[in-house]
């Protein structure tokens, strides 16, 4: 039977007792030194507490959108059966706004499609990815397909790239079947440095318009919204002697905990974008 809280407590004390005499007996070697005062913890200060709260976001993320692929499946819903190419043409043909016509944003991409021939599947590698021989022509604009179980229904689900011409963005997409559906749950449109999978999470990583920083985006699964959702968006030093790109301000500066939200794009990350400033 395992003693009581008082007798744990009474035991406790005797045993700081004897441990102390014995340190006092052995002058201060090996005996505690102190670290010095401990800084007062402060919570946060709510500002403007008068002002009445939003009762609606001030932008649409599209965070948790999704988009059905049309006339794209694959036998069992085996996702590594699913052509990238075939992916990518569903998506040009379901936004003609953004894709086709004199005035489209990306018509360079819908032009340089006929780069990538009518598609194959290619070898799956080692890693978890599959380019296609024409997904890797020279000038299609479409990247290697990558391969993991990012929803954790111990299937896998594929993260999908293309770019976005005549510009300098990329297209990050992921799908996964719902219901014998092939189903767009994550699209992303910005200027990409990186994309990692790290767990279930998707993280890109973009310029700033400052210089030594960079965008992190970090998108996770959400089992509710059956999305992937903008779980962090911050900007982060990534070394060098970076310099300030303005001058500062003449008023107080408040400490913000994230960095400021910017609007998105009328195409998702995965059904919005991050647009940044510059």
């Amino acid at each position: 039977m395992s003693p009581s809280r008082p007798a744990r407590a009474t035991a406790g004390a005797v045993a700081a007792v004897a441990a102390a005499l014995l340190l006092g007996g052995c002058g201060d070697s090996g005996g505690l030194v102190s670290a010095g005062t401990t800084p007062t913890a402060s919570g946060p200060t709510r500002l403007w507490p008068g002002e009445p709260p939003a009762s609606s976001p001030a932008y649409d993320y599209g965070e948790a959108e999704t988009e059905v692929v049309r006339g794209v499946k694959a036998p069992g819903e085996d996702i590594h059966e699913v052509d990238p190419l075939a992916v990518v043409r569903a998506e040009i043909a379901a936004h003609p706004e953004m894709y086709s016509g004199s005035g489209a944003v990306y018509g360079g991409t819908t032009a340089r499609m006929a780069d990538c021939g009518q598609g194959d599947k290619g070898e799956e590698g080692d890693k978890g990815q599959k380019g296609g021989t024409d997904a890797g022509r020279a000038g299609c604009p479409v990247l290697t397909a990558y391969y993991r179980d990012l929803t954790g229904d111990g299937r896998d689900d594929m993260v999908l790239g293309f770019r976005l011409l005549p510009g300098n963005q990329t297209a990050v997409r992921m799908y996964t079947f719902q219901a014998d559906r092939l189903v767009q749950v994550l699209a992303s449109d910005d200027a990409v440095l990186a994309v990692e999978l790290a767990g279930r999470t998707v993280i890109i990583r973009s310029p700033a318009a400052i210089v030594g920083y960079e965008y992190r985006t970090q998108w996770t699964w959400d089992e509710d919204q059956l999305a992937m959702l903008l779980t962090r968006d911050e900007i982060l030093r990534v070394g060098g002697s970076a310099k300030p790109s303005r001058s500062p301000s003449a008023t107080p500066a408040l400490s913000p905990s994230a960095s400021p939200s910017r609007s998105p794009s009328s195409v998702p990350p995965s059904a919005s974008s991050s647009v940044r400033p510059g």
